[in-house]
């Protein structure tokens, strides 16, 4: 397996990636993540050789979302230019041409769990946590998020799932529709990489074009999601929420002590 500087490592075996999110934090999501994992997937995409890919993490946690602390020095510019960026990386993970499954191993919270929304099929291990807490902190969902969570979540825990800022586990987290299935701990990525065969073992292409149909429309609302920005930075800029971050982030270093 190869790590990039980024903090994401891949190898691949028998036509299949294992894409690793593997920086500190926690593998909190800052802009070399972003760039990693975009660059990542381009080179999945175009080997010939990959017939799909496994999206997972080192550590016990599989994503909790935007690296606040390295965030919140960011000014307005940066900050806008971080979220264009972070926007494109899912776009290009949901409409990766190829089978994606994520292996989720620990909890994968507000930014993790889109993260894991992108994928086909994706596995909880049992006892992590997932959920969008953005809310809670005084932050909206950005605008190509809520297009991904409305095409993911049941229709009937939508509301709840975005403007409450619950994190669900188990069985529960299934009957959201934030993850499709459930495994313990034990042979856990052996399970995952099983339904990442299962997918790649149908015709690519077929399986390809019927993906694009599925998510065109979500794209399609995505690519559209720049007018909102200015939303998303008002709301992050405000005193309340700035306010908010900084308690967080100090808690973040008082635990790191």
């Amino acid at each position: 397996m190869t790590e990039k500087p980024t903090g994401v490592a891949w190898s691949v075996d028998s036509g299949l990636a294992t894409i690793t999110m593997a920086r500190g934090h926690g593998n909190a999501i800052d802009g070399q993540l972003v760039e990693g994992l975009a660059s990542a997937f381009r080179e999945a995409e175009v080997d010939p050789t990959v017939r799909g890919a496994l999206l997972t993490s080192a550590g016990k946690i599989f994503c909790p979302g935007l690296d606040l602390q390295e965030l919140m020095d960011h000014d307005r510019p940066a900050m806008a230019a971080f979220m264009r960026g972070f926007g494109q990386c899912l776009s290009s993970l949901y409409s990766f041409p190829k089978p994606l499954v994520a292996a989720i191993s620990g909890h994968a919270l507000a930014g993790g769990c889109i993260l894991a929304l992108t994928a086909d099929w994706s596995v909880l291990r049992r006892g992590a946590l997932v959920g969008l807490n953005e809310v809670r902190v005084g932050v909206p969902l950005p605008f190509g998020v809520a297009e991904i969570l409305r095409a993911s979540v049941h229709p009937n825990r939508l509301e709840e799932v975005a403007l409450l800022g619950r994190n669900y586990s188990d069985e529960d987290a299934v009957a959201t529709g934030l993850v499709h299935e459930l495994h313990e701990a034990d042979g856990f990525q052996v399970h995952c990489r099983a339904r990442l065969e299962e997918f790649a073992s149908k015709d690519l292409a077929a399986l390809a074009t019927t993906k694009r149909y599925l998510r065109l429309g979500t794209l399609e609302g995505i690519a559209r999601g720049e007018c909102f920005l200015d939303e998303f930075l008002d709301c992050w800029f405000s005193e309340g929420t700035r306010a908010r971050i900084q308690e967080i982030v100090q808690d973040l270093k008082s635990r790191s002590k």
